[in-house]
């Protein structure tokens, strides 16, 4: 029973309520129908507990860099600016302290250790992406924080008396010191109930800098959006790009892409390097945990590529 409602709730859109939709005019809506038949044949994935670096202790962060917190969270630096995404710093991607899934890895660097924040950027409401208690311990520890988040969502903020919070749709743009962040879409779906299905918006930032641009995709299925924001922001230098939660893919693939498509994604936004993420960390579908990887792997070395770079958390990617 609790199996199931954490599924509906961080992965699966069962009944479309909202206002929102994908570029297509879509909404990823599935049947229940689809959700039993998907339980009926679910495999049990092999769980393994991937590696932690200590680098980020022993480096040069003055820098500018990016480390790997785990799942779809990343600090980045910037000259003066630290950015920090997708912030999931509990024990479990719930509403819930006790119940769902529960993470493999602990993060990277803890909340208490981090530097000083300014911005955090989310792409959407799902637990594995809007954490709450750690947003709210984040504004708490950084009183002058900026939250970008997606339009729709703002509520979650005012009940826990978040500050300094900015809602965006689509192609919305700020300028923040020298830097100009954009809310780009991406293909999926938000929801943090049974009830509130697309009642906000989901999608990718991108970060403009004077020196390069950094994208960072949130979750999403494959589709055109990605020729669009190279086509309207020009190609990104970085990409941060989700590489698991697919399986299985006959139900998973509007919303979540698989290793190839996240290859397509790079090759889309002419990309000159990417990061895999969102996978290691959390088990949200039937893929084994090492799985994302290791295909990645593969289909690089089939498309003759080797800009896209399998990450461990908290070591140190420098920023050139």
């Amino acid at each position: 029973m609790f199996k199931y409602f954490f599924t509906v709730l961080v992965l699966i859109p069962l009944t479309v309520f909202g206002e929102y939709k994908n570029t297509n005019g879509q909404a990823i809506d599935k049947s229940i129908k689809d959700l039993i038949r998907w339980q009926r044949n679910q495999k049990k994935p092999v769980l393994a507990s991937i590696d932690i670096s200590n680098e980020w202790r022993n480096s040069d962060l003055s820098e500018n860099h990016t480390i790997w917190i785990g799942h779809s969270t990343f600090v980045i630096k910037l000259d003066d600016l630290t950015i920090l995404t997708d912030p999931v710093f509990s024990n479990r991607a719930s509403p819930f302290r006790r119940l769902g899934p529960k993470r493999l890895i602990p993060p990277s660097i803890s909340l208490e250790q981090l530097p000083k924040i300014d911005v955090v950027t989310i792409s959407h409401n799902h637990y594995d992406h809007l954490d709450i208690r750690s947003l709210k311990k984040l504004s708490q520890l950084n009183p002058e924080l900026i939250f970008l988040i997606p339009e729709g969502d703002i509520d979650i903020f005012r009940k826990r008396n978040i500050k300094n919070v900015k809602e965006f749709s689509w192609w919305d743009d700020i300028k923040i010191d020298r830097f100009t962040f954009t809310f780009t879409p991406v293909q999926h779906w938000s929801a943090r109930g049974l009830f509130d299905r697309n009642e906000s918006l989901w999608g990718g930032w991108f970060i403009q800098t004077d020196k390069f641009s950094i994208f960072h995709a949130g979750d999403t299925g494959y589709s055109n959006d990605f020729i669009k924001t190279k086509d309207t922001l020009g190609p990104p230098k970085y990409a941060f790009i989700p590489i698991g939660a697919y399986d299985p893919e006959w139900f998973m693939s509007e919303s979540h892409v698989n290793p190839e498509d996240a290859i397509k994604i790079m090759e889309d936004l002419e990309a000159e390097r990417s990061f895999g993420m969102h996978w290691g960390t959390f088990t949200l579908t039937a893929e084994d945990t090492l799985e994302p990887p290791k295909r990645l792997k593969k289909a690089l070395q089939n498309s003759n590529l080797e800009n896209f770079d399998i990450l461990i958390p908290g070591e140190v990617i420098y920023l050139n």
